[in-house]
Parts: C-alpha cells; sequence; structure tokens
C-alpha cells in the first residue's frame, strides 16, 4: 500500500512551540515499522512556523506574513533536522518537498511533482512534505495541511491517507460542549448534514479545523482514495489502522 500520513502542529508541538520529542520519536517509529512491512510512506507534517517560532524566542505564533515566513525558514531546518535525525536510527532515508499551489495547479509542474514523488517512492525514500511557507503569499496558498495532504494523497494515488489531529475524529455533535457525544465510526459522503458538525474547533498552535479535514475528506472520496481522522496522541493508533480495526473516523469506501 501506498500510505499517506498527515501530522499537524499540535501533535507535534507542545504549547511552548517546542517539538514534542517523545511524540516525534514515536511518530518516526511506527512508520519505520510500518515502511519495514513493505508499505509505501509519505508523510506530510505541519509544524514549522512553530518550531521557528519557538527556535526564535517568540512569545507568540506570528500574525504578520514577514514574521511567519521568517518563522518558517528557521523551523524548517529544524522539523527536517529531526526527522532526518530519527528516520536514520531506523536505517531510513528521508526527503523535503516543499509545495506551493502552483505546483499542482499548474499541469507541467503538478507532473514533474509527481514524477518526483514515484521516483523517491521507488530509492526507498520517506517523502516529507509541507507549504513552502517561506515564499507563499494567498494567492499561492493551499490554505491549510489537510487540503495539501489530501492534494498530495490524490496526485501520487495514495491507498490511503490518515489525518493524526489532536481528537479522535468526527463526533455527531461538540465533544467539548456535549458530554455524551458520539464518535461517528464510517461517513460515506460529505452531505451537508455532515459538513454542519464541523463546527469551529482550532488549535491555538495550527490553523486547521475539522471544517478543513472535511475539505480533505471531499477531495480524497471524489478521487477513491480512503480517509481516516484518528488521534495522533498516540502514534501506534496506525498499527490498528492497518490491522482493520476501528479507529477514529473512515471517511470514503473501507478499504482495509
Amino acid at each position: 500500500m501506498r500510505i499517506a500520513v498527515k501530522v499537524g502542529t499540535s501533535t507535534l508541538a507542545y504549547d511552548t512551540y517546542r517539538i514534542n520529542l517523545r511524540r516525534v520519536e514515536a511518530l518516526c517509529r511506527v512508520l519505520s515499522d510500518i515502511k519495514n512491512r513493505g508499505h509505501e510512506v509519505v508523510l506530510i507534517s505541519s509544524g514549522a512556523i512553530a518550531m521557528g517560532s519557538g527556535k526564535l524566542h517568540l512569545a507568540a505564533r506570528p500574525t504578520d506574513m514577514p514574521t511567519k515566513q521568517a518563522a518558517a525558514a528557521v523551523g524548517q531546518c529544524e522539523l527536517m533536522y529531526v526527522y532526518d535525525d530519527i528516520f536514520s536510527r531506523y536505517n531510513h532515508t528521508v526527503g523535503q518537498v516543499l509545495l506551493t499551489g502552483s505546483d499542482v495547479n499548474v499541469d507541467d509542474r503538478r507532473r514533474h511533482f509527481c514524477d518526483t514523488m514515484n521516483r523517491l517512492f521507488e530509492l526507498g525514500v520517506i517523502p516529507i512534505i509541507n507549504e513552502n511557507d517561506t515564499i507563499t503569499t494567498e494567492e499561492i496558498r493551499f490554505g491549510d495541511n489537510d487540503t495539501l495532504a489530501a492534494i498530495v494523497a490524490t496526485n501520487v494515488h495514495c491507498d490511503l491517507l490518515v489525518i493524526l489531529s489532536d481528537i479522535d475524529g468526527l463526533y455527531d455533535a461538540d465533544p467539548r460542549c456535549t458530554p455524551n457525544a458520539k464518535l461517528l465510526s464510517h461517513v460515506a459522503e460529505i452531505t451537508p448534514e455532515i459538513e454542519a458538525l464541523a463546527g469551529q474547533h482550532h488549535s491555538t498552535l495550527g490553523t486547521g479545523g475539522m471544517e478543513t479535514k472535511l475539505k480533505a475528506a471531499k477531495l480524497c472520496i471524489a478521487a477513491g482514495v480512503e480517509m481516516i481522522i484518528a488521534n495522533g496522541s498516540d502514534p501506534e493508533n496506525l498499527y490498528d489502522i492497518l490491522d482493520g480495526k476501528a479507529v477514529g473516523t473512515v471517511f470514503g469506501e473501507k478499504k482495509l
């Protein structure tokens, strides 16, 4: 299988904007083990701006574009250093791919991106993808890494996209306000009723929420890619997903 895993900033970092090393190490170990099984793995990773904010000792996540881009430039170095170091311990090679919207919206550039990705897979590399936050402007932004993950998964023909978040999945009500809210285990299609469940769940660290995840799910369903939202606090949930156990919320046709 070709598996895409997207990890959000709230999963990677503490509220101090410093990297959660225990969790990142666990994630890299599990992904390495999954690759050892014979699967192809691509990681879509948020976290550059948060990592850079911590390294630059900023009091809060920047709001102006130049500081965001400066933090991203610093944070990408930090993030890739950590990933390269940990994956190397498990004898796996990583490669960084930074994208802007025009890289997949223009046919020639999208074809080159897909060719590069396929060659990385052939060479046994784990591609690590993020938006190129150091240069993106509103005109060429994906907007969030959930959408980016879905675009990557559908363009390189992944069998599965797993979005690791700070929530277990999609609920039938806001679990923060409704104690007996029930987790939806399977959503076959994104209807207006499903979209209404998204609410406004946001993290202070990241930029996405359930709305962006449902947008990603809609793209995946249209392309025939199974998508799952699961809690990223325990990366070993990925084992259960690949073993066909009920984890999080499955969107689209169940293939596992």
